[in-house]
C-alpha cells in the first residue's frame, strides 16, 4: 500500500547462522504480507475486515483476464532467495502448493487442496509431525506430490550445504530426517529439537526438480517454473512488455479457476492513475490521492464540465481575467509566455478530465494491511543510548492522534497498534503498550531530567556556532512546514540528501522553571525494576511463567513493586521517573530546549523524500511537534528513497525513523531477528540481523527461544506476549498504526481487492455475471 513506502528489505525467516550482508543491503522497499487477542486472552476481531466484493462461485462468470498491477516484475520465482519480493510471492501462491494459508484474522488454516491432515504424533524423545497429503495432488507433469519433494526442500534449506544460495533456513535447520510413511503421500518429519512453528514449513513447496541440486535452486527457478501445482500455471514472462502471464492449469484438481488468465503488469506507482484510466489494469494498489480521484469520478458521473477539482479548479475568475489581459497585452514577450502557459494548462485540464472519465469504472476497496508503521529509535549511540531518553520520547507521543491523522480521513478504524508481534484479530495479539505507559508530557520531562537533560543548560560555544550555521534562514521554513502538516498538506517538493531543518529552535529564552530537579544516583536501577515489574504484570499468568528470576536491584525492586501496585488501578502506569524527580513546570509553548554537558538535545529524524511518502512525512512533523513540547529538538533530514534503508537505517545513520514491519502468523520465528539483541561479529562489526534500532536484551532473546521450542500453543502465545511486553519496555520501537490498504478494482470484479490478512483464493477471482451483485447468495440451479 503506497500510503508510505518506507519499508525495510523484504523480511524473510532467518538463517540459523550469521545473515549474509547481501540481504541487509538489498534495499527492496516492497515486501509481502506475511502472515488479537486482548489481555483477557479472548480472540478479538481484526481492526478492519477485508474488502474484496465477495461472491459465490455460482455468480462469477467463467473466462476473462484480470490485469493486476505490480511495482516491478519479479527478479526470481524462488521465494527462498534474497531478492524475492511481493510479486514473487504472488506468483508462488497462485502456482505452487501451500499446505497452510491465512484466514481473515491472520490465523493459520489447513489448505485442504493439498493437505488432508497434519499433526504432531510424537513429542518424546523427539518431535515428529505426520503429514497426509491430498490423494489428488499432482504436479503439472502428472507426478504425485510426495515425500521426495519434502526431502529435497529440506536438504536445500537446511543450511548444511553452502552451495545453495538461500536467504532463510529457520525451521528447516531443526529437521533431523524426513521419511515416507505408509505410502508416498504420508510424510514423517522428525525434528532434532522442538519447533513450535512447524506449520510455517513447506509453504510454498517446490518440486524436487527445483530443490534437488544447487544449480537448479540457484538459477533454475529464477526465470521460469517448468513444473507447478496450483489453480494457475506460469505461462509466459515478457520483460519487454513488463508482464507475467499465469494461465488456468488443466492439471488442477480443485475448484477450477474462473479466469482464463491472470496477468501481473509492471506499473510504477506514479503511473497508476493513468494506467487505470486507460484500462490497462483491473486491480491496483493506490494511494490516498488516487483513491480520492476515483471517488470523485464516481460522484461526477453525468455532471457538467468543467470539473470542480483538478488543475482547472485552481483558476479563479480573477486569475482568468489577469491571464487574458496579459495574453492580449502590449508586452509581446509576456503575452507569448502567457499563451504557452494557457495552452499547457488547457492540456492538463483536458487530460485530467479524460482520466476522470476512465476512472468511473473503478471502485476503491479498503482495509488495513497486515503491517504496522513504527517509530524506530536508534539506541546504539547518542542520547537514545540511554533508555530513559527513549522512554521519554515514547511517553511524549499521542499515538491515537497519529493513527487518526493517517487513517481517519480514509474512513478506516484509527486505533494505535498495541503489539510488536501481532495485530488485532491474531491469536498472539495483546495490547502490551502499558509496559511503557500512555502519553504523559510531565512524566516524559521528568525522565529527561533524571537522565541529566535540563532546560536552560549552558551550550558550549562550538554547539552554538554549529547551530547558527546549520539553522540560519531555516526557522521560517520549519514553521511553515509545521503549519502545512497541521492543515493536512506536506509542502515539500521531494527534497534532497541535504534537505534538513530543525524543529524546536526558536528565539525564546529557556529561563528558570522555578522547580528544582532531583536526579538521585540510584535512579536507573529503580526505573529498570519498575519496567521489569510492569512488563511482567502485563503478561498472562500461567504455571510456566513462574520462573525463577534474579533480583536486579534488591531494595530497589521491592520499592518498584510497591510503586507498581500503587498505580495498578486502571492498568499499568508506564515508565516512571524516580520519586522526587519533578518535571520542570511547562511554560506556554515548547517549554524550552534541553541541554546536557553543553550539548543540546537534538535528534536526527531521517525520512524518505519520494512522492509516495508524503503521509509519512506528515506523521513525522506531528511527532516533531510532540517532542518539542518536552524540549527535544528534531533535525529533519530527507534522503532519497533508494538510499533510505541501505545508507541510513541498515547502517545506523539516524536517531529517529519511520518504517513498517509486517505482522506474521509465526512471530516466534519471523520476529526474532527484528528484535534480537545485536552481537559482535568476528570482524568486530555489530551483527544486528534486522534489528535496525540496535535495542535488545538477553531476556527478550530467551523468551523468543522458549516460545520457539514450546509445542503447547497456549504456552507459546503466552511467551510471545511476554516478549512483546519486554520489547515495549526497552522502547526501541514504538508501533503507531496499522497501515491502510487501498485497492482500485473494476466494479464488477469479485473476490479481489483489499485482502487484509487473508491469502487470496485465486481460483475464485473473476468478473460477475450480468445482473449479479457481490454478497448475493448463489442460485439454487
Amino acid at each position: 500500500m503506497p500510503h508510505d513506502r518506507a519499508r525495510p528489505p523484504r523480511p524473510v525467516r532467518p538463517k540459523a547462522t550469521v545473515r549474509s550482508a547481501v540481504f541487509l543491503a538489498a534495499g527492496v522497499l516492497a515486501l509481502p504480507a506475511l502472515a488479537g487477542c486482548g489481555a483477557d486472552d479472548e480472540t478479538s476481531a481484526p481492526a478492519a475486515a477485508q474488502d474484496i466484493a465477495p461472491a459465490a462461485r455460482d455468480l462469477v462468470a467463467d473466462g476473462g483476464t484480470v490485469k493486476w498491477a505490480v511495482d516491478a516484475l519479479p527478479e526470481t520465482f524462488n521465494t527462498f532467495q534474497s531478492d524475492a519480493d511481493d510479486a514473487t510471492s504472488r506468483v508462488a501462491s497462485a502456482v505452487l502448493p501451500s499446505l497452510y494459508r491465512l484466514d481473515g484474522q491472520g490465523r493459520v488454516v489447513r489448505n485442504p487442496d493439498f493437505l488432508e491432515t497434519a499433526k504432531v504424533v510424537e513429542r518424546e524423545p523427539k518431535q515428529v509431525v505426520l503429514y497426509k497429503l491430498n490423494q489428488q495432488a499432482v504436479w503439472s507433469d502428472g507426478r504425485e506430490i510426495g515425500a521426495d519433494d519434502f526431502a529435497a526442500q529440506w536438504r536445500a534449506l537446511s543450511g548444511k550445504d553452502s552451495a545453495y544460495w538461500t536467504a532463510r533456513n529457520a525451521g528447516y535447520d531443526r529437521i533431523e530426517k524426513i521419511e515416507r510413511g505408509a505410502n508416498n503421500l504420508e510424510v514423517r518429519v522428525t525434528f532434532s529439537q522442538p519447533y513450535a512453528d512447524w506449520r510455517a514449513l513447506f509453504s510454498p513447496l517446490y518440486p524436487k526438480e527445483v530443490m534437488g541440486t544447487p544449480d537448479s535452486f540457484n538459477d533454475g527457478a529464477r526465470a521460469k517454473l517448468k513444473v507447478t501445482a496450483g489453480p494457475f500455471a506460469l505461462k509466459d514472462v515478457d520483460r519487454g512488455a513488463g508482464e507475467v502471464t499465469l494461465r488456468r492449469s488443466p492439471r488442477w484438481w480443485g475448484s477450477p479457476a474462473k479466469l482464463d488468465a491472470l496477468v501481473l503488469r509492471e506499473v510504477p506507482r506514479e503511473r497508476r492513475a493513468a494506467a487505470l484510466a486507460a484500462g490497462k489494469v483491473d486491480l491496483a494498489d493506490v494511494d490516498a490521492d488516487e483513491a480520492s480521484r476515483i471517488a470523485l469520478a464516481a460522484r461526477d458521473k453525468g455532471a457538467p464540465v468543467p470539473l470542480a477539482h483538478g488543475p482547472g479548479a485552481r483558476l479563479t475568475p480573477a486569475d482568468a481575467l489577469r491571464s487574458w489581459a496579459v495574453a492580449h497585452g502590449t508586452d509581446e514577450e509576456a503575452a507569448a509566455a502567457e499563451l504557452q502557459a494557457r495552452e499547457r494548462t488547457g492540456k492538463a485540464v483536458r487530460r485530467y478530465a479524460d482520466e476522470q472519465t476512465g476512472l468511473r469504472g473503478y471502485t476503491v476497496r479498503k482495509s488495513l494491511e497486515p503491517a504496522y508503521t513504527q517509530l524506530a529509535l536508534n539506541g546504539a549511540e547518542g542520547p537514545l543510548a540511554d533508555d530513559r531518553v527513549r522512554r521519554a520520547v515514547a511517553r511524549a507521543l499521542n499515538r491515537t492522534e497519529l493513527a487518526e491523522t493517517v487513517l481517519k480521513p480514509l474512513g478506516l478504524p484509527a486505533s494505535p497498534v498495541g503489539s510488536h508481534l501481532a495485530l488485532a484479530g491474531q491469536d498472539a495479539y495483546a495490547d502490551n503498550s502499558g509496559a511503557l505507559g500512555d502519553q504523559d508530557t510531565a512524566e516524559a520531562r521528568a525522565l529527561l531530567a533524571d537522565a541529566g537533560w535540563t532546560p536552560g543548560g549552558p551550550l558550549k560555544e562550538k554547539y552554538e556556532k554549529d547551530k547558527k550555521e546549520k539553522t540560519a534562514g531555516s526557522e521560517a521554513d520549519a514553521r511553515g512546514r509545521a503549519d502545512e502538516a497541521d492543515s493536512g498538506t506536506d509542502g515539500d517538493d521531494g527534497g534532497s540528501d541535504d534537505d534538513t531543518y530543525i524543529v524546536g529552535e526558536d528565539d525564546q529564552k529557556p529561563g528558570d522553571s522555578g522547580t528544582s530537579v532531583l536526579a538521585p544516583a540510584p535512579a536507573a536501577a529503580f526505573q529498570q525494576a519498575v519496567l521489569v515489574r510492569q512488563a511482567d504484570a502485563l503478561t498472562v499468568p500461567r504455571d510456566a511463567d513462574k520462573e525463577q528470576r534474579k533480583d536486579p536491584g534488591g531494595p530497589a525492586k521491592k520499592h518498584a513493586r510497591k510503586h507498581t501496585e500503587k498505580h495498578a488501578k486502571g492498568g499499568a502506569p508506564g515508565a516512571y521517573a524516580p520519586k522526587g524527580t519533578a518535571a520542570p513546570k511547562a511554560r506556554k509553548g515548547a517549554g524550552g530546549p534541553l541541554a546536557k554537558d553543553g550539548k543540546p538535545l537534538t535528534l536526527r529524524f531521517v525520512l524518505p523524500s519520494g512522492d509516495g511518502s508524503q503521509a509519512l512525512r506528515g506523521v513525522a512533523d506531528r511527532i516533531s511537534r510532540m517532542l518539542e513540547r518536552i524540549g527535544v529538538r528534531t533535525e529533519i533530514s530527507k534522503v532519497a528513497d533508494e538510499s533510505y534503508f541501505k545508507d541510513h537505517i541498515a547502517s545506523g545513520q539516524y536517531d529517529l525513523a519511520l518504517y513498517s514491519w509486517p505482522a506474521s502468523a509465526f512471530p516466534a520465528t519471523d520476529a526474532r531477528p527484528i528484535f534480537a539483541k545485536p552481537v559482535p561479529a568476528a570482524d568486530g562489526s555489530l551483527n544486528v540481523e534486522q534489528n535496525y534500532t540496535r535495542v535488545g536484551t538477553d531476556h527478550i532473546d530467551q523468551l523468543f527461544d522458549q516460545a520457539l521450542a514450546e509445542l503447547d500453543e497456549g504456552e507459546m502465545r503466552s511467551l510471545v506476549k511476554k516478549a512483546d511486553a519486554r520489547i515495549w519496555a526497552a522502547a526501541g520501537s514504538i508501533p503507531l498504526y496499522q497501515r491502510p490498504q487501498l485497492v482500485a478494482a473494476r466494479a464488477n470484479l469479485a473476490n479481489a481487492g483489499a485482502f487484509g490478512f487473508a491469502t487470496p483464493l485465486y481460483e475464485d477471482m473473476g468478473f460477475l455475471k450480468p445482473g449479479a451483485k457481490p454478497g448475493e447468495k448463489p442460485s439454487d440451479g
